[in-house]
């Protein structure tokens, strides 16, 4: 029985994934930022990423493979926070935790095979298109900043030190499970209040800023996937097809039964510069493995409308 520690299990990724490998037969290790959830948490309690803590897990339970999905992301959505404290706490979830894991890895347990969730961020404001895995690396923010350096990680550790550790450049992904800080969410949501008579308006900022979005199981079927090839990489992870926020609102509300031009405000002074329009090209990925996204943009603000209304995550 394969077994495999999953750092970030609690998180909307690390969640759809623990039951993707239970489906699978995996004995799992999931680790939160309060220690190791299920059977192991009396022995690993209050557990913290670090490379001490790290070398007694792997040499103890010996796991055939490593999913690092632990991220601080600060949403658009989000009140603005300080700047400072934004970026050191970018860095200690996304990329100094992830080091300290690199490195118990090949110190300790040098055959395992890791998967680091990085984002499309890495790409900052890209001047093609479409982004694949030679897209240069030119981020803008915290989070991509952080990110970039995880990307880096991986890659030196692979190269330097023989590590299978690869790296999965995601692109908006969505699902019920998607915290009610993201506009995703905060659309659904507002387009079943409204319909239930709870809320009379929604406003937004931009209706025309264009996203990748797919569907979150997709997304982690493809961490498993890559973690599968012979050969560690460095994978983009995205249905390449853009769709606005507008394609999103009016989809969300259609579903509900109704017109979304009748209750959505786009508030002037919401409005900032069009965001770049991040479009994955996953051909690496088809190629290697045959991952293909499965549900398309439609279905997917279905499957949330429904879980939403069932009070399901």
């Amino acid at each position: 029985m394969p077994k495999a520690l999953v750092i970030g299990s609690r998180g909307q990724d690390g969640s759809y994934l623990v039951e993707l490998l239970q489906a699978k037969g995996y004995e799992l290790i999931p680790l939160t930022r309060h220690g190791v959830d299920g059977p192991l948490a009396d022995r690993y309690p209050s557990l913290l990423v670090n490379s001490a803590n790290m070398k007694n897990l792997l040499v103890a339970e010996r796991p055939d493979e490593i999913y690092y999905l632990a991220a601080f992301h600060h949403s658009s959505e989000e009140a603005a926070t300080d700047e400072l404290d934004l970026l050191r706490n970018s860095f200690e979830t996304n990329t100094n935790g992830l080091l300290d894991v690199l490195y118990a890895t090949m110190r300790w347990l040098p055959k395992t095979r890791l998967f680091y969730a990085a984002s499309s961020h890495i790409f900052g404001e890209p001047s093609l298109s479409m982004q694949d895995e030679n897209t240069p690396i030119n981020p803008v923010n915290a989070y991509g900043i952080s990110k970039s350096t995880g990307v880096y990680l991986c890659r030196y550790f692979r190269k330097q030190h023989n590590l299978h550790a690869s790296v999965g450049i995601l692109f908006n992904h969505e699902s019920p499970r998607r915290a009610d800080r993201f506009l995703s969410k905060k659309i659904v949501k507002a387009a079943i209040n409204i319909k239930q008579g709870r809320q009379e308006r929604l406003i937004l900022g931009r209706l025309d800023a264009l996203a990748d979005w797919g569907f979150a199981p997709d997304y982690v079927r493809g961490m498993w996937d890559i973690l599968q090839l012979n050969e560690p990489d460095d994978f983009v992870i995205a249905t390449g097809i853009l769709h606005s926020v507008q394609d999103f609102v009016a989809n969300a509300f259609d579903a509900v039964g109704l017109e979304w031009s009748d209750y959505v405000i786009q508030q002037e002074s919401l409005l900032t510069k069009r965001p770049v329009a991040l479009c994955g090209d996953a051909g690496r990925l088809r190629r290697a493995a045959r991952w293909r996204p499965e549900t398309t943009f439609e279905e997917l603000i279905q499957i949330m409308i429904k879980a939403e209304l069932n009070g399901e995550r």
